[in-house]
């Protein structure tokens, strides 16, 4: 019978205790975060009013922006075109390292080691089929946004709401309400898939060679056939997830006050003897500062990395001992069979 999503807890709770403790070994924690950050496994906003201030302005003139002038627009226009489309471009290429990766990490659970360069070479097949799919999984996310909100601002405008908001107070407000939670729906929808995709799919593309569009179609009939099962795995996920947030937020900001409060120290004591020693601020003082700077914040994210490979490793365990119990090749590789006895030869009669 198929374990629940509560039993799946422990088994990956133990898999997640002799992987990493079992012997304990800094190289493997550390490819581990590795492969657990480019796999994106570990998972802002503002804003300012608008004050009612008018640059000043000469009768009959064109208004003036003061520290504009001399700039080349065209030249600022290309500059910025130039780093979207690098940006976009970076994001692609990390999008494929992460499809990759997402076996690796795959591979390195279920044989508990954990090899990058090999995961590498041999996963570029299924990291492709991966990538693509994401990159449909993309664009259709796009297309749901821009739907659910391009049709009702192009009702509004035509309808004249958007030309005097005042008058149409109530049907913006409602609108608006409705609006919100639709997209919330709807994004939460699409979040699941995506999850459903990296926990239930993957292991069928890494296994068996399937596409992800294939997967899916397998995927599918299992999800109607035990929908509580798969909801209370969503749910479930849901809830460690929130936990597992807080555990790494606490450790992450005690590291960084162990890190923090001994180097104030040393910076106040630095700058005190600098200035005792008639040092000042010049770009061989900036730079030791920018390079210490540097050192230490690579050994902290590189502590916090260390911090995160248990849930790292935990929550894809979690979904391979829940999804094992319903899909027999991914039991059959966690789960092997002992290697068949050879007897011994019998003794040869005189």
């Amino acid at each position: 019978m198929p374990i629940s999503a509560v039993d799946a807890i422990n088994l990956a709770i133990e898999h997640t205790k002799r992987q990493l403790l079992q012997p304990f070994r800094i190289g493997q924690w550390t490819r581990l975060a590795v492969v657990g950050l480019l796999a994106g496994e570990l998972g802002s906003s503002g804003g300012c009013n608008r004050s009612n201030f008018n640059l000043p302005r000469h009768p009959g003139a064109s208004p003036h922006f003061p520290g504009l002038a001399g700039i080349d627009f065209a030249l600022l226009a290309g500059l910025i075109s130039a780093i979207v489309v690098a940006a976009i471009l970076l994001g692609i290429i990390f999008m494929y390292i992460s499809s990759v990766m997402r076996f690796t990490l795959f591979d390195s659970i279920l044989a508990k080691e954990c090899h990058i360069r090999l995961g590498w070479m041999r996963r570029q097949g299924p990291g492709w089929q991966y990538f693509l799919w994401k990159l449909v999984y993309l664009l259709l996310t796009m297309a749901v946004i821009l739907i659910l909100v391009g049709i009702p601002a192009a009702f509004a405008f035509f309808a004249g709401w958007l030309r005097s908001p005042k008058e149409h107070i109530l049907p913006l407000a409602l609108g608006g309400l409705v609006l919100f939670f639709v997209l919330m729906i709807a994004l939460v929808v699409l979040a699941v898939i995506f999850v459903l995709t990296k926990d239930f799919v993957v292991p069928q593309m890494a296994l068996e060679g399937v596409s992800a569009f294939e997967g899916w179609r397998r995927l599918w009939p299992m999800i109607k056939a035990e929908k509580g099962g798969y909801a209370g795995y969503i749910g479930m996920k849901i809830v460690l997830a929130i936990a597992a947030a807080i555990l790494v937020g606490i450790a992450t900001f005690i590291v960084g006050l162990i890190i923090a409060i001994p180097t104030v120290g040393l910076g106040i004591i630095a700058v005190i003897t600098g200035k005792t020693a008639g040092l000042t601020w010049d770009a061989y003082t900036i730079t030791l500062a920018i390079v210490i700077g540097s050192i230490l914040l690579a050994g902290f994210l590189y502590l916090v990395s260390l911090i995160s490979v248990p849930v790292i490793v935990f929550f894809p365990a979690y979904s391979i001992y829940f999804f094992s119990a319903r899909y027999r090749p991914l039991s059959a590789a966690l789960y092997p069979p002992p290697p068949a006895s050879v007897a011994p030869p019998l003794p040869s009669v005189p």
